[in-house]
């Protein structure tokens, strides 16, 4: 009994994530940290993880969806990490695409097109997102060619009052 004790402990601890896994196919890119992603023949709404992007009516933000859509398209096999679900009932995950093991919320990040969402972004990589984020702004690409753009969830506040 110890020793299946000890096995699931050594399973749980030291396995990789991506063990906890799952692979489905792209279905479509609502915005650019939304995508619909094919499961087992259901569609499961996936928010990226620790980002976030303009809105749609914000400045850059159809900008932000129109690169998301050139590196991930339809029917496109991607692995996604679920993290947890957020209050819209949306899987909120970090998604890799399965051919490549490029990590699509990092390479928004790294391409100027998405803030890291420091009041969610917890994990000890959020770190390297932010070092990347400022390496983008700095080189003023992505949404950081405007001189000073507003983050998400202050425009949202602001639209919302």
């Amino acid at each position: 009994m110890v020793k299946l004790k000890l096995t699931v402990v050594f399973f749980i601890l030291f396995l990789p994530v991506q063990c906890f896994s799952w692979i489905g196919a792209v279905y479509n890119i609502t915005d650019g940290d939304t995508i619909k992603v094919l499961r087992n023949g259901q569609i499961v709404k996936i928010r990226l993880y620790g980002i976030d992007t303009p809105e749609k009516t914000q400045a850059q933000g159809m900008a932000a969806k129109i690169f998301l859509q050139k590196i991930i398209k339809p029917g496109v096999k991607v692995s996604i990490e679920s993290i947890n679900t957020d209050h819209y009932g949306r899987t909120v995950g970090i998604v890799e695409v399965q051919a490549t093991g490029l990590n699509i919320n990092q390479t928004l990040v790294k391409n100027g097109y998405a803030w890291v969402y420091i009041r969610y972004c917890k994990k000890a990589f959020c770190r390297i997102w932010k070092d990347l984020e400022n390496k983008a702004r700095g080189l003023k690409i992505g949404l950081w060619i405007d001189s000073d753009p507003v983050p998400p969830w202050e425009y949202r506040r602001l639209k919302h009052n």
